[in-house]
């Protein structure tokens, strides 16, 4: 790729009407999909282990791969979309994706499985900050804000529908395709998306033609694998010493990263991150908020997941049905939650937090009874989603409000790979507590289903308290969100 000329550098013109529904679905149903990869292989395990015969390692790496691969990615693929086409990027990894995907359906050994994973992985990381791009740079101020309202709903709900989908994919076992079904499913989908994108979706560039930032983006991808390696796999590589002293190096990494951004951008160059972004009030304290928010979400379905079918002998797809109704609450109050972010500002997202944090409370009362039923379950779960449809879509909204349309990619970039750090710290911390709970209650000669209730309800109260945190990061933003209007 050559530097764009400075005369491609101007804003696209603002999408309208049936334009803007078309390029808005294709976006958000490839971010759909991305985000869907991250857990939808957890519930085909068991069968690419059965087929292929991969061992507890190759397992675990077809999922850490991916999240590495993507971690690693999204900074940099936000500011190369910023520099040579938020379109073209888009497309590229979706390409990219697409093609990786079929290499997995096709994988013929563990390890080439895995190294598919990856490249969907970088592919992802190269496509996910685009979404972020081609709205704030596309799309008029109302818009906008619904655009980004709906991402943070397709953020939200990709979380929950990864074990339903993936468990009615493997159980109905499409044209014989078993487990592969899981990565074949990406094909026609992103194909559709490649043809529609390539018709629909506008270009759009921001700043100007200076070099491209290589220190930076290495920098940026080592600062972000360094913790998520050892938090990733820690647990099954019984905490090593070693996976400490990654963590512990992350920091220095991180701070030489942003050393050497403020030196390039103080030199009049284009840091990969542009430090300013960092001062800006809502853009720091959402990105503060969404660790503990996106890291109690990301771990609380995979725990609830396991708690379903080992600790109550549900199936997958049983499982998926049970957390249905989180899915439906979030439908129902997402679109609500943007409209009236505009006229309460934080207190929606403040008040979403809150209710995600007492339905955490009503789960845990349940679980002291006998094995509540699944519609018993329904109750807490639907009030957990009408929060997160409350939090997540206005969320992504603020936190991006005021960023300068030239940087909306980078900006995406950071804010999608804050979500997967907060993610990966919220299945090692919480399953940590998960696991050993478990560990300690079979011990102690417990039923597995005793045992699983017991694990859970261990990890519930500190699910509160990472809703809690958020909440009270939430209610130090702004009262209303800033839209910045520069280019």
């Amino acid at each position: 790729m050559t530097a764009p000329p400075a005369a491609a550098t101007g804003p696209p013109p603002l999408l309208t009407g049936r334009t803007a529904a078309v390029a808005l679905a294709v976006v958000l149903v490839a971010a759909f999909m991305e985000l869907l990869d991250a857990t939808i292989v957890g519930v085909a395990a068991p069968a690419i282990a059965a087929d292929l015969g991969a061992g507890e390692a190759a397992l675990q790496w077809t999922v850490a791969g991916y999240t590495l691969a993507v971690g690693a990615g999204l900074v940099t693929g936000g500011r190369l979309g910023d520099r040579y086409g938020r379109r073209r990027l888009f497309l590229l990894g979706l390409a990219g994706f697409a093609l990786a995907s079929a290499a997995c359906g096709l994988a013929p050994s563990p390890w080439a499985l895995v190294a598919g994973r990856v490249a969907q992985g970088l592919a992802g990381g190269l496509m996910i900050p685009q979404v972020f791009g081609v709205i704030r740079a596309s799309f008029a101020p109302a818009a906008r804000a619904r655009a980004m309202g709906a991402y943070g709903a397709v953020l939200g709900l990709a979380s929950v529908a990864g074990p339903l989908l993936g468990g009615l994919l493997v159980e109905a076992d499409p044209f014989g395709l078993g487990w592969r079904a899981v990565f074949w499913v990406n094909v026609p989908v992103a194909a559709a998306g490649l043809a529609l994108g390539a018709r629909f979706l506008p270009e759009s560039r921001g700043g100007d033609g200076t070099g491209f930032d290589g220190t930076g983006a290495a920098l940026a991808a080592t600062a972000v694998v360094l913790p998520l390696l050892p938090l990733v796999q820690g647990r099954d590589w019984g905490w090593p010493w070693w996976g400490t002293a990654l963590m512990a190096l992350s920091v220095p990494v991180t701070a030489l990263f942003l050393w050497w951004e403020r030196r390039l951008a103080a030199r009049g160059g284009r840091p990969v991150l542009d430090p300013a972004l960092l001062r800006g009030r809502a853009f720091a304290l959402g990105l503060a908020a969404s660790l503990p928010f996106f890291g109690a979400l990301g771990a609380f379905f995979l725990l609830l997941s396991l708690y379903l079918q080992g600790g109550t002998g549900r199936g997958p797809w049983e499982a998926g049905l049970v957390i249905l109704p989180f899915a439906a609450g979030s439908v129902i109050t997402s679109g609500i939650g943007v409209r009236f972010a505009d006229r309460a500002g934080r207190a929606v997202l403040v008040g979403g937090a809150l209710l995600l944090a007492a339905s955490q409370l009503l789960l845990l009362a349940l679980l002291h009874g006998d094995a509540p039923s699944s519609t018993a379950l329904a109750v807490p779960l639907f009030a957990g989603g009408l929060g997160l449809g409350l939090t997540a879509p206005s969320l992504v909204n603020v936190v991006l409000a005021g960023v300068p349309a030239r940087d909306a990619g980078a900006a995406g970039g950071v804010l999608s790979t804050v979500t997967q750090i907060g993610g990966a710290v919220g299945v090692a911390a919480l399953g940590t507590v998960f696991f050993a709970r478990l560990e300690d209650a079979l011990a102690g000669g417990s039923s597995a289903a005793a045992a699983h209730t017991h694990a859970l309800a261990a990890v519930l109260p500190w699910q509160v308290a990472c809703y809690a945190a958020a909440a009270v990061l939430l209610f130090l933003l702004p009262a209303r969100p800033h839209e910045e209007t520069s280019p």
